[in-house]
């Protein structure tokens, strides 16, 4: 069997009194357009905790330190293309206000309650949403039975 190659991506679960932030993402954007999804990015040349930090100041322009992160979920998703290992990570504190600091890729920014998510919803993010609440570790999706 040969090995296979994985894009990794990097996932910020901000949360308050029982509800998520969200971004929508731009009718132009090359994944999900008009989708509502979670602040994330790709690993670079980086670790994921080091990715964490740098997405939150690209995209919502706020600080965030390595110790106030959580690894609380896994999803190897298979979809389109490469395998994807997400991973979501809980956002314990954060200095700043989260805005919208890439208007070319995010149109909208918004808390909403986990029993009230915004659709259209990326597909994955609303599958990890979910076995997060259920304290599952880990999901894999669109591997077959």
């Amino acid at each position: 069997m040969r090995t296979q190659p994985n894009i990794i991506g990097v996932h910020l679960l901000f949360e308050q009194v029982g509800q998520v932030l969200l971004q929508q993402r731009s009718p132009s954007a090359g994944f999900a357009p008009n989708e509502w999804h979670l602040p994330a990015g790709h690993l670079e040349a980086e670790s994921a905790m080091e990715c964490a930090v740098r997405e939150s100041g690209e995209e919502l322009g706020v600080d965030i330190d390595p110790q106030d992160l959580r690894l609380v979920h896994v999803l190897h998703y298979r979809g389109v293309g490469t395998p994807r290992m997400q991973l979501f990570f809980r956002v314990l504190a954060y200095r700043g206000t989260p805005r919208i600091c890439e208007p070319d890729r995010c149109t909208a920014l918004g808390w909403h309650p986990y029993a009230a998510l915004p659709a259209p919803l990326v597909d994955y993010t609303a599958v990890a949403l979910t076995a997060i609440a259920a304290n599952r570790p880990y999901t894999a999706m669109g591997w077959g039975a």
